[in-house]
């Protein structure tokens, strides 16, 4: 958890950081590589390679512990005053009403985490327990039955996010354990591999059994970089990528998920969250905030406890405002999930990081991890974000994934199959910033190989190419993908 950071200490810090910041990236743009993305010329030329700026003008070079809560490199520096009271705010742990600080009073009564970087630390990945750990706030648990017509509709007891922890005098409503069962295969030269299948079962429960036909979902937090570039990309643009009946015959449909806007009650197309069910940061972060802190806000005025809990005295319980968000802090949070920025590529120049690029090319890992994308000219309010060529390895759209991946739960147009393609963006600095290198919705593969090893549907013949590259190679790609 962290600590609490004042707003004040970071105002005061900030023009002095600021203006040394400006110096060291005005270094940096003396030694940026040239617009020419190809490799150099000891290399295969024939292949275009991305720029090692993942994130465009946006790209941090910080590649330590705080590379993923870095602001925007073309962030104005008059701007990066209101992106450190959205830092302060996302780092704050909130507390119980009532409270003498009664901007960040209100937690709970049900909830995973008592800050938004409790769930994503330093702006980074969550993991699912390890073996003799209590469940970590970083993982969460999507609980829903099947409503009319086959839609999910939330559990009635527990509703529709399973919370472990409550205030003082509340119980958290239980506890997940995880066990694993192994699963072992080999690549074509016979080198052999175990992947683990997690197996979830719900313990402790604190107001009463579960349905007997709920459906569970268990979701890792991702790390928050590089949120605004996705957010600004035109619609039309993603679209453009969607083949939902195949007509290519490629075995690649790709189809978008469109999801309510809880404001305005129309049907958008979504882009946040592991299954896209989600249409903008505003509802993304104000969701998650009620999930997982259990504060209001005006998207989501409800309290997160369901009538099975507010029968049992939850209802009763002092809030801490209504809202208990306001919309001023909900606007700085938004600012700065907009523009935390994306950290660099390393080791780009490496032969084997640009071998591994182009078998990430051979075998059509790109078919979904589309590689480059462009936010538009003019987007007025978020300059900073303007006109930017970046480098996500997403396509924003659901693919599905097989059988051995699904959680079988239907979220909006996504079937129980399908999962939005994840951005690969700092995937090779997870290590470093999290300590892990627990992938996937649920974590449960422990390196990017077995990431990899798991795609199936859509994904299989990806899957199956790879297993038939020799070790070298197989080997290249990772680091190319270490790279990112």
């Amino acid at each position: 958890m962290a600590q609490n950071k004042p707003i004040k200490f970071g105002i005061n810090c900030l023009f002095l950081s600021g203006m040394v910041g400006l110096a060291y990236h005005a270094v940096w743009d003396l030694h940026e590589p040239r617009a020419s993305m190809q490799a150099s010329s000891e290399h295969d030329t024939t292949v275009e390679l991305i720029s090692p700026n993942l994130g465009g003008k946006t790209t941090t070079m910080r590649a330590n512990r705080s590379a993923f809560n870095q602001p925007a490199r073309n962030l104005p520096l008059k701007k990066r005053v209101d992106f450190e009271v959205g830092d302060s705010l996302f780092n704050q742990n909130w507390v119980i009403a009532p409270a003498s600080t009664t901007a960040r009073d209100g937690l709970g009564p049900l909830f995973n985490a008592r800050s938004c970087t409790g769930c994503h630390s330093r702006d980074g990945r969550g993991r699912p327990q390890g073996h003799g750990e209590k469940m970590l706030a970083g993982i969460l648990y999507r609980l829903s039955i099947p409503g009319p017509n086959g839609k999910p509709i939330d559990e009635p007891i527990y509703g529709g996010q399973f919370n472990h922890h409550g205030i003082t005098g509340v119980d958290g409503e239980g506890e997940v354990a995880i066990t694993y069962q192994d699963i072992n295969g080999s690549f074509a030269d016979g080198t052999t591999y175990t992947l683990q299948k997690p197996i979830y079962s719900f313990q402790h429960l604190a107001y009463g059994a579960m349905d007997e036909h709920v459906m569970v979902s268990p979701r890792v937090a991702q790390q928050v970089i590089g949120l605004g570039l996705l957010e600004a990309v035109s619609v039309d643009d993603i679209l453009a990528y969607a083949d939902p009946e195949d007509k290519n015959n490629d075995g690649i449909s790709g189809r978008a998920n469109y999801v309510t806007d809880v404001k305005t009650g129309e049907q958008m197309l979504g882009r946040f969250g592991w299954k896209a069910n989600m249409p903008h940061l505003r509802q993304q972060v104000a969701g998650a905030f009620r999930g997982d802190l259990g504060i209001t806000s005006s998207l989501f005025p409800e309290e997160n406890h369901t009538a099975t809990q507010a029968a049992a005295g939850l209802a009763e319980l002092p809030n801490g405002g209504e809202p208990e968000l306001t919309d001023k802090a909900l606007a700085s949070v938004l600012f700065y999930n907009q523009h935390l920025a994306v950290p660099r590529q390393r080791n780009h120049e490496d032969p084997q990081v640009i071998q591994g690029q182009k078998i990430f090319k051979k075998i059509r890992c790109d078919s979904c991890h589309r590689m480059t994308m462009q936010t538009p000219a003019s987007l007025p309010g978020l300059e900073t974000l303007e006109g930017q060529t970046f480098h996500p390895m997403t396509d924003l759209l659901l693919h599905d994934m097989g059988a051995e991946l699904a959680d079988n739960r239907p979220d909006g147009v996504a079937n129980g199959q399908e999962w939005r393609t994840p951005p690969l963006w700092g995937i090779g600095l997870i290590p470093t910033v999290n300590k892990h290198s627990r992938l996937l919705h649920d974590g449960r593969a422990r390196n990017i190989e077995e990431a990899i090893l798991w795609h199936g549907g859509e994904a299989a013949k990806v899957q199956s190419a790879y297993r038939q590259l020799p070790a070298d190679e197989r080997a290249a790609l990772i680091k190319f993908l270490e790279s990112l």
